[in-house]
This record gives C-alpha cells, structure tokens and sequence, in this order.
C-alpha cells in the first residue's frame, strides 16, 4: 500500500513538474529545464510509460537523455538557454520600464539563472585527429 501512495505521489508530482516547466517555456520567471529534470527523476521511479515519453520527446528529449546519461548538457543547448534567458528577461524589464523595483528583481533572477546553467557540466566534445 505504501509503495503504491508513493508511486501516485512521484506520478503526479512528475506531472506538476512537467506543466511548470511548460509554463516556464513561456515565462521567464520560471526555469523549463530544472522542472522537466526533476519530473524525469520522478517518473525515473513511478512511471516508465511518462519517462519514455519525455525522453522520446522531440523538443527536449535529446537534451534530458544527456542528462540521464553523463549528468551533462551540450554547450549549443547551454548558449541557447543563456540566450533565451537575456532575450525574455530583456524584454519583461522593458515593458517594467517605470518600475524599477521589480526591474532589479528581474535582473537579480535572470543573472542567478544564468550562473546557474553557466556552471552546468558540459558535454565533452571528442578530438578526432585526422592524418593527411
């Protein structure tokens, strides 16, 4: 019975990890890629049909199989997050063009998320040497 509360648990807290992180593909207060890590690691335990299906997805799956794998992210998936992050929250602080307080607020959070993917891992690229 205990096993089977935690396993409902796990499922649907994957799930609210997983419509979070949807959100914060739109939202640039809140971070995709943490949330749909973490439901990878619920569904990891509860749910092999839901872990397949976001390691099979086709806009995330490659980089959360990454993740799986070797802990790590490419560096083209990092350059991409760390641009997405400064385009969104340029513009969020632009339309806060007369509130300041909540622009800094902003400022303060897109700089704490980009150290955060700033210092992720990355993928080792493999030299291949090639003799003429």
């Amino acid at each position: 019975m205990r096993k089977r509360i935690k396993k409902y648990f796990l499922t649907l807290f994957g799930l609210m990890c997983v419509a979070l992180g949807i959100v914060g593909a739109a939202l640039p207060i809140l971070p995709t890629t943490p949330f749909l890590i973490l439901a990878l690691a619920c569904f990891a335990k509860s749910s092999p049909r839901f872990h397949r299906k976001l390691l099979n997805n086709r806009w995330f799956g490659a980089d959360l199989q990454q993740w799986e794998q070797s802990r790590t992210i490419s560096r083209r998936s990092k350059v991409k997050a760390m641009l997405l992050i400064v385009l969104t929250f340029a513009v969020s602080i632009g339309v806060l063009h007369s509130r300041l307080s909540l622009q800094l607020g902003l400022l303060t959070l897109g700089c704490i998320l980009l150290i955060f993917i700033w210092r992720l891992k990355e993928t080792r690229a493999i030299a291949v040497r090639v003799d003429d």
